[in-house]
């Protein structure tokens, strides 16, 4: 407290009180602030350590992809010379026994390399490059390429249940503005799968060249119906258009419930060793789920085939326009497409079981019998301490 008196001959006295801290006293809530902001710096300090720490060896890692993808292509290109180099040997029959021991290390080595080129970064195809530059896609970690995959299959099946609803309600209601919404979600979604698994191929999926192709011809496919105009042709196939994707939905989600089951099962066999099921097993799980699939997916094939035959008699109507006979020509293409991948797909499964039936004996012998070696001499170990006690 300090009182100040303000004093002049002609003027009253004018008298003020003030109070002031006394010096060196600060106030508490100040001095808790000022403690945390302390406390902050010092965690801080540590942070831009650790950070630095993880910059250096991100640089570090950088320069292993790089050494490594050359190793894993100097390889390739030194099997490749060995490959032309056995076709002259094996002439002579002396050598024959000698090719094929080195042809069963051959194909042991492109299985090892196989293991290995999946923690490292892929270039991007052509279409990623043009949609995306030269951005980086590949997912390195197990459990994200894992998150991604099953991502990409909730992506379809909500947009697939959006479609169906949206496909019921056109099927008994005449709105032109619920047409144009449905038709450019399908445009919109085509557009997205088609850039998704390129980033799935990208990252290892073994995604069909013609389900690629089949999605941007989808693409263009509903461009042409957003377009089309709002005449008597139209309305002739817009009903039939309507249940054909009530049906493609159902399929859909046919497909859904298959994916998803195969993605988690292969999940389980790889978080417990793939040799811990033997592959008649999983082949055959496999193929009751994919042999139930079959008859839908036929049937939608069909359904295919007929929306262009329904087309390309519409094309001969008077107020046909252009958009009539190239849909219908679509439709047929995707039709075939489809039929014949699909039907390919039943003697490949037969060759990729044995093949896989090779390559896990192959894991089998190299990586899974030190895992055994290991968990015995654990259980021997642990034995003979309970011996001891």
């Amino acid at each position: 407290m300090c009182l100040v008196v303000l004093q002049n001959s002609n003027e009253s006295l004018s008298v003020s009180a003030c109070r002031e801290k006394p010096q060196g006293i600060m106030d508490p809530d100040m001095e808790a602030l000022s403690k945390d902001f302390d406390d902050l710096s010092e965690d801080f300090k540590n942070f831009a350590t650790t950070h630095k720490d993880y910059s250096t060896r991100l640089e570090e890692l950088v320069k292993l992809q790089g050494k490594c993808m050359k190793e894993l292509s100097h390889q390739r290109y030194r099997m490749g010379i060995i490959r032309k180099s056995m076709k002259k040997v094996e002439k002579n029959p002396q050598n024959r026994d000698a090719v094929k021991e080195v042809e069963k290390k051959m194909k042991q080595r492109k299985v090892q390399l196989y293991e290995m080129e999946q923690a490292l970064p892929k270039a991007n195809g052509l279409y990623l490059k043009v949609i995306l530059g030269n951005v980086n896609v590949s997912i390195l970690n197990k459990d994200d390429k894992f998150k991604y995959k099953d991502e990409y299959e909730k992506f379809k099946f909500i947009i697939n249940g959006i479609a169906l609803f949206i496909s019921i309600i056109n099927i008994f209601m005449n709105s032109r503005v619920l047409d144009l919404l449905f038709m450019f979600l399908l445009v919109w979604y085509y557009c997205t799968l088609t850039i998704r698994e390129s980033i799935l191929r990208v990252n290892g999926s073994r995604v069909k060249g013609w389900w690629l192709t089949h999605h941007f011809i989808s693409t263009v496919l509903s461009g042409v119906l957003l377009i089309w105009p709002n005449n008597v042709v139209y309305y002739s196939f817009r009903k039939q258009f309507m249940w054909f994707n009530v049906y493609i939905s159902f399929v859909q989600f046919l497909q859904f419930r298959y994916q998803r089951g195969c993605l988690y099962r292969l999940r389980a066999l790889g978080e417990r060793h793939n040799m811990d099921i033997t592959i008649e097993g999983f082949h055959s799980w496999m193929w009751r789920g994919l042999s139930f699939l079959l008859p839908f997916l036929f049937l939608g094939y069909a359904f295919q085939l007929y929306n262009a035959y329904t087309l390309y008699q519409l094309s001969y109507h008077r107020e046909a326009t252009w958009q009539v006979p190239v849909l219908s020509a679509m439709f047929f293409v995707v039709f075939l497409g489809n039929t014949l991948t699909t039907m390919m797909v039943i003697p490949q499964k037969l060759k990729e079981k044995v093949r896989l039936t090779e390559r896990f004996e192959f894991l089998d012998k190299y990586l899974r019998r030190p895992h055994r070696q290991e968990v015995v001499d654990s259980q021997a170990s642990s034995e003979s301490e309970k011996k001891e006690d």
